[in-house]
């Protein structure tokens, strides 16, 4: 192994070892006990103030410009032109790094460890060019999608100030619309439509914060979620055009392509791995070994990949429902719902192809059923459909093993 391979192989161990800290996100303390409501209120307002402050300016970042400026530096390696890193880490570290670092602080992540040490190793010629651009970009865009859910939180912490809201709800979207290109390359090679399921969801929030309605709001923030997370799992494990697939193909001929490729699925990756590890561990850590640069590409297995892929959703999706059967009655139990259905639908190809397509119609069909139930508290309707949900669940998992 080379050198610049040798140290690619330990960066990607380093990820996998400080991997373990984006599983939960950060929760903040509470505020201490005061001798009176008045002063604990005094204590806040500051901090709420500075907290203004900040997302003002915040908002006035042109991350898109700064973000787009450093890939088309980037890309130059592509045509064999010398990348200027000093202007990479230049623009990184002027704009965009205080925006990843306060992302890893409330996600507990890495990112701006792994971002600020590949630019570095493109520097100093230790890492690929077109490596430490996969890197830089998929991460990136872990950083914009992580921002997109606490743009939803910070909306729905402020649901009175429903200005504050809208002004959350613009920001999300502004940082949508620099992942909207990834959407838009999935929607082609799969023939799907992300894209007009977003862009739904997100007229379906805007309509709740006119209506008042929480809880149609935090539907329609799940579906910009789960189908932000579809786009990265098509793009990782799915087939026939996910990247461990492309990378398998490509390690019969170019040993270097292939590992751009596996590197381009890790980085993919990053951004589904904290929610199928909570879980679906077993399956998780698979995906991550494989598309672990320490692992030889030759041995990247798709098939693998995809139904470790479909065995961890179908296991995601399953505690999604059983999260819905306990809270039955709250808003937690329809949006529970949801989740488990949207879970179902990141799949869909994949069942059809396990189970065939009049399995899945079926399938979707009783989680659509058994969701309406949960709205309208119809439990008898909603106990009918669920048992069916959990059967063919269980069916789609020893499938995929």
């Amino acid at each position: 192994m080379s050198l610049k391979w040798k140290w690619l192989a330990v960066f990607a161990a380093a990820a996998l070892a400080l991997g373990a800290c984006g599983q939960n996100k950060q929760t903040t303390g509470t505020e201490k006990e005061s001798s009176s409501q008045t002063a604990v209120e005094k204590q806040k307002e500051p901090k709420e103030e500075a907290k203004a402050e900040n997302e003002k300016e915040e908002a006035e970042v042109d991350y898109a410009g700064a973000f787009s400026e450093a890939l088309a530096e980037l890309e130059k390696a592509k045509q064999g032109e010398a990348v200027d890193y000093g202007k990479v880490e230049s623009i990184y570290k002027e704009t965009l790094q205080p925006l990843v670092q306060k992302r890893d602080a409330e996600f507990e992540d890495t990112l701006d460890q792994h971002i600020t040490t590949a630019l570095a190793a493109g520097k100093d010629g230790s890492l690929e060019p077109l490596v430490v651009k996969q890197i830089f970009d998929k991460l990136m865009q872990k950083v914009f999608y992580t921002t997109i859910q606490h743009e939803f939180t910070e909306a729905e912490e402020h649901w009175a100030n429903k200005e504050e809201v809208k002004e959350e709800l613009e920001e999300a979207k502004t940082f949508y619309a620099i992942l909207q290109s990834t959407v838009e390359k999935r929607d082609a090679a799969y023939g799907t439509k992300l894209v007009d399921a977003i862009n739904g969801a997100f007229a379906q929030m805007e309509q709740a914060v006119q209506n008042d309605d929480a809880l149609a709001f935090a539907l329609g923030k799940q579906v910009v979620d789960k189908t932000l997370m579809k786009t990265f799992y098509l793009a990782s494990g799915a087939l026939p055009h996910g990247y461990a697939a492309k990378a398998a193909a490509a390690a019969k001929e170019n040993a270097e392509e292939a590992k751009v490729e596996q590197a381009e699925g890790w980085a993919f990756y990053q951004s589904v791995y904290p929610y199928m590890k909570r879980h679906a561990a077993e399956e998780a850590d698979y995906i991550l070994k494989q598309f672990d640069l320490q692992t030889d590409v030759k041995t990247l297995d798709p098939k693998a990949v995809n139904h470790a892929f479909v065995r961890g959703w179908a296991k995601v999706a399953l505690h999604e429902y059983e999260e819905s059967k306990e809270n039955w009655g709250q808003d937690k139990s329809v949006i529970t719902a949801l989740e488990g259905a949207l879970f179902i639908h990141m799949i869909e190809n994949d069942i059809k192809a396990l189970l065939g397509d009049k399995a899945y119609d079926t399938l979707n069909d009783q989680a659509a059923r058994y969701l309406e139930a949960t709205k309208a508290k119809n439990k008898t309707e909603a106990d009918k459909w669920l048992p069916q949900i959990e059967a063919a669940l269980q069916q789609v998992i020893e499938k995929a093993k």
